[in-house]
């Protein structure tokens, strides 16, 4: 049996991190205007014939701006925390904490997980999101694939 796909591309916004850990500029604070490409899956087509109404993505959307769009996002263990959360309180920055990592690989991964329970629940769980590729721009990106051959 085939399966359906349907891809779109969000931008995410323009997002600060960095990697503490890193021996390369990296472990500097950084920005890049973050896109994201999303692959959504299904078995079975909906009455319109689609895997999924790219309308009904919004608040998907929203949910995405809300981590990334003007954001510094930073690794939860990240051994200058503090620091980050006291320029949050004095306004300097919109903080988010995520306790996997950060990175393009990890922010594949969320906005992957994201987008699969989002688009379960608006098509009922017909459609998933099988995988997402992030850019940090034109020449990076990486790819997170939560489903391999059927829906999990």
């Amino acid at each position: 049996m085939g399966k359906f796909y349907s891809t779109k591309v969000i931008p995410l916004g323009s997002c600060a991190f960095r990697q503490p850990y890193a021996e390369s500029h990296c472990k500097f604070v950084h920005g890049y205007r973050l896109q994201a490409k999303f692959w959504f899956t299904s078995n079975e087509l909906d009455k319109n014939n689609w895997v999924v109404d790219f309308g009904g993505l919004k608040e998907l959307k929203r949910q995405l701006e809300f981590y990334f769009d003007h954001k510094t996002v930073v690794w939860s263990k990240d051994p200058d925390i503090q620091t980050f959360r006291e320029l949050e309180k004095k306004g300097i920055i919109e903080l988010i904490e995520l306790e996997k990592g950060v990175g393009i690989e990890r922010f594949a991964e969320l906005c992957c997980n994201l987008a699969d329970e989002h688009v379960k629940s608006i098509t009922e769980g017909r459609c998933w999101c099988e995988k997402v590729e992030v850019w940090e721009h034109e020449q990076n990106s990486a790819i997170y694939q939560k489903y391999t051959n059927n829906m999990s």
